[in-house]
């Protein structure tokens, strides 16, 4: 289970909300342009969901390394610099999620102090708001995995790149 979570999670949840999201506004097209007639809750938990939708494929994106990254320069470079520019930004990155994480609880901290109510459904705001929070913390796990993942491997690739992605004397460069 655990290993499957591992595998899985962020796109459970992300395929889960968008999934949530087309179904609702299909149901809004249906009910409007068929029947007259709206529901006011679909376009709230739409908005919910695809903010959701966001954070789990950003975490997505960190556990696969697709994030935007320029690394054509960074693979040409020796291999000890490299590894050098590529822990220097992803220290950056988890520096700046710690800094979100922070935020967003003590945004939490101030939603739990002064309870606010979605206008249609009437949720608590606190929970849909708790991504931001849940979506940093992922990012930084996955971030970090990376890391284990790589140290405890040959460390022959740059850290969360396969040699696919690497130039060929890159790959067969030793440690």
């Amino acid at each position: 289970m655990l290993r499957w979570l591992d595998r899985h999670f962020e796109e459970f949840v992300a395929c889960t909300c968008i999934a949530a999201v087309a179904c609702f506004v299909f149901l809004q097209v249906i009910l409007r342009y068929v029947f007259n007639s709206a529901l006011v809750w679909t376009e709230e938990l739409s908005g919910f969901a695809m903010v959701w939708t966001v954070y789990m494929g950003a975490s997505l994106a960190v556990r696969e390394r697709f994030h935007v990254r320029i690394m054509a320069g960074v693979v040409a470079l020796p291999r000890r610099l490299a590894i050098a520019l590529v822990v220097l930004a992803d220290l950056a990155w988890l520096g700046f999620n710690l800094f979100m994480i922070q935020v967003g609880l003590e945004y939490l901290a101030v939603l739990r102090e002064r309870p606010s109510a979605s206008p249609s459904l009437g949720i608590d705001m606190l929970w849909p708001e708790s991504i931001v929070v849940i979506g940093y913390v992922l990012m930084t796990l996955r971030l970090l995995q990376i890391y284990v993942r790589w140290w405890l491997s040959d460390r022959k690739e740059l850290p969360g790149l396969s040699a696919e992605y690497q130039t060929p004397a890159r790959a067969g460069e030793s440690p």
